[in-house]
């Protein structure tokens, strides 16, 4: 059996439920679904979809981080928003997060009727180191 750790970082915000912010199985790095929560405050950023993308993804990263990855190691990513008329500007603030030499991971993105604690969008990622 593959030895999983736990990845936890005061640099993101703490779970809400009984989850962890991330675990790494092997080689895999699985980060849970991020809201665009300050971890600061512990509360939901103010701000556009385009404000609220970028916490979402500064949080995934700083668990990335805590994982030993960074952008370039994910692999896979699912996107969960409130309102599809949003998905191009999340997918322009997205574009930032992964540079463009390196292929751009596999990539769902859906839309939702609701998230937790009323966000507009949520993401997951799956990192390879």
């Amino acid at each position: 059996m593959t030895e999983r750790q736990i990845v936890s970082t005061p640099m993101a915000p703490k779970a809400i439920g009984p989850y962890s912010q991330g675990v790494r199985a092997g080689e895999l790095i699985f980060v849970s679904g991020q809201v665009p929560i300050d971890p600061a405050t512990g509360q939901i950023i103010e701000g556009d979809i385009r404000a609220q993308t970028r916490r979402v993804l500064a949080n995934v990263g700083e668990i990335l981080q805590a994982a030993g990855a960074s952008f370039a190691n994910v692999v896979r990513t699912t996107v969960f928003l409130t309102n599809l008329d949003d998905f191009a500007t999340m997918n322009d603030v997205y574009g930032t997060f992964f540079e463009a030499e390196l292929a751009p991971p596999a990539r769902s993105t859906v839309q939702v009727a609701r998230l937790p604690r009323d966000a507009r969008i949520e993401i997951d990622v799956i990192a390879v180191l």
